[in-house]
């Protein structure tokens, strides 16, 4: 059974996005979640380097931190169904940056020079600024301390995040003082524990993952699939978590695509 959420006062509504963008329709009415945030976070990443100050992302980490707060979405609530991305057009000495959410466009923006007042936000970038490169590995396995922060660590985890480090790192062993054998650790203790509280979980493990790998690559296909079945092979039920580790890996391979294109 699902944790009772808190009690909310009758006048207070949820923050939707029709409240933070300029939508029209369904995707108005729905309240912003923590993981939509994460995703747009990851996507702004992948191109930009970055969450920057006045773009999408920040404004729905705003947003989605005040609902799960207020109790109206839970930390691993999805409320997109097409997901997000974040596309850049190439024009003559500028490239405009434009992000949508559930293919409805939320925000568009001129790298070189702010564009004229429109419908749509517009991030705070300076000409100098360049754009950030594929998402790696350790990237998306620091995504998953936002997605699935407070999942208590187990085998199942402990062997995604293996499949990653050595995708990663290149290396066919674990690395000492490394993410996968902080993670296996985890797991060894977390099944020991006769209390939840006690428990290790993702953020624990993954939160600084990027440093701890010492080396990393470009997420792709092919190292989304190796963590995924990892991850299959050692949970009891042969499931991936919507929000884990291989999900994350997956996300990052897939905008890595949209970027090469």
């Amino acid at each position: 059974m699902s944790q009772q959420q808190p009690r909310k006062p009758e006048e207070e509504e949820a923050i939707k996005y029709g409240d933070v963008f300029d939508v029209q329709g369904k995707l108005a009415e729905k309240p912003v979640a923590p993981k939509d945030a994460a995703m747009m976070q990851m996507a702004e990443n992948a191109l930009l380097g970055e969450t920057k100050k006045g773009c999408a992302a920040a404004a729905m980490v705003s947003a989605a931190m005040k609902n799960e707060k207020a109790g109206f979405v839970g930390h691993e609530d999805v409320n997109v169904d097409s997901g997000v991305t974040v596309e850049e057009t190439q024009l003559a000495g500028k490239r405009i940056i434009t992000e949508s959410i559930d293919n409805e466009v939320i925000g568009q923006y001129s790298q070189a020079a702010p564009l004229t007042s429109g419908p749509y936000s517009s991030c705070e970038q300076s000409e100098e600024e360049g754009a950030g490169g594929p998402i790696t590995i350790g990237e998306a396995l620091e995504a998953t301390a936002l997605t699935a922060g407070n999942k208590p660590v187990e085998w199942s985890d402990a062997a995604a995040i293996q499949a990653a480090e050595v995708r990663a790192t290149g290396r066919t062993s674990i690395m000492p003082g490394g993410v996968a054998a902080a993670a296996q650790s985890a797991a060894t203790l977390n099944a020991r524990a006769s209390r939840e509280e006690e428990k290790t979980k993702l953020c624990d493990v993954l939160s600084n993952a990027t440093e701890r790998l010492g080396s990393d690559k470009a997420a792709t296909r092919r190292d989304a699939e190796g963590v995924a079945v990892a991850e299959l092979r050692n949970d009891p039920t042969l499931t991936t978590h919507p929000a884990g580790v291989s999900a994350s890996v997956a996300a990052a391979a897939r905008l890595n695509d949209q970027i090469s294109k």
